[in-house]
């Protein structure tokens, strides 16, 4: 059975830093685009936040936090990555990986495995 577990999120101040990982397991993680979305305050529709391509390690990210937010994956430990610098108060959400097979774009309805969240909030 395929699964994401995410693990890293936390408390930090802002211009602080974190670091989220995305373990999966029971899919051919190199098939697979990783993303990374977010929901604020628990409710409404979840924002692409940034992915790395299945196909050439590519990455694409949200203009809020392009610059500051950095992803990518590590196909011989199936796990994912979203480092997050110089975070900001806007950026406290609960934060997800998402696992998209052959799919290289942001619609959140193509991704279709989904780890539980992590929550980040970054205090002023």
């Amino acid at each position: 059975q395929a699964q994401l577990v995410e693990s890293g999120g936390g408390l930090v101040e802002a211009g602080g830093s974190l670091r989220l990982s995305c373990t999966a397991s029971g899919l051919r993680f190199s098939y697979y685009t990783m993303g990374w979305f977010r929901r604020v305050g628990g409710k409404g529709d979840r924002e692409f936040v940034a992915n790395v391509d299945y196909s050439d390690d590519e990455t694409k990210y949200a203009d809020s936090v392009k610059g500051r937010f950095v992803a990518s994956r590590d196909i011989a430990k199936n796990e994912a990555y979203l480092e997050m610098n110089n975070l900001k108060p806007e950026d406290t959400a609960d934060y997800y990986c998402a696992a998209s097979p052959y799919y290289s774009g942001r619609e959140v309805r193509r991704y279709n495995l989904w780890g539980q969240g992590t929550q980040v909030t970054v205090s002023s």
